[in-house]
């Protein structure tokens, strides 16, 4: 092959090399497990998820997140699902009013806003749902990204 051709070939393998890279740190693919988000996501939905900070999450949003270790603590991994993730809604972001009334594990706080640095997540579909409810506020370091390509799922 002329010198020309193994440039090319260099150069693609380079490009492929380098996008896949740049998909590895922005984006996270993720299986759903559970009817927590019915009838939004269903089980054996993929989403495709934007790596972002906190502060770009807004209320709404479905985000992954990392399961708090209360949770993860002490339960056997169910087959198919990613260790330690969860699929929730954003329903308060840092600075919206706490919503004791439906996260009453918040009462009695002093915070009368939700505190930078926290998310509160809830399930689309409450009884099947591992949430706020439980574990309170999710830490920043533990959002992962935000849904920006939901039911990946070949039909």
């Amino acid at each position: 092959m002329p010198l020309l051709g193994w440039l090319v070939v260099a150069g693609v393998l380079a490009s492929v090399t380098a996008g896949l890279w740049w998909a590895r740190r922005h984006l996270l693919l993720v299986s759903v497990v559970g009817r927590s988000m019915e009838p939004t996501l269903r089980a054996g939905d993929r989403v495709l998820a934007r790596r972002v900070p906190l502060d770009r999450v807004r209320a709404g949003d479905v985000v992954v997140v990392a399961a708090p270790a209360a949770m993860t603590a002490g339960r056997p991994g169910r087959p198919g699902a990613e260790p330690g993730l969860l699929i929730k809604r954003a329903h308060a972001v840092p600075g919206d009013p706490v919503p004791v009334q439906r996260v009453p594990l918040l009462r009695g706080r002093d915070e009368r806003v939700v505190p930078a640095g926290r998310l509160v997540v809830l399930g689309d579909n409450p009884p099947f749902s591992y949430d706020s409810r439980e574990c309170g506020y999710i830490a920043a370091a533990d959002v992962l990204g935000v849904v920006v390509r939901p039911r990946l799922r070949a039909e």
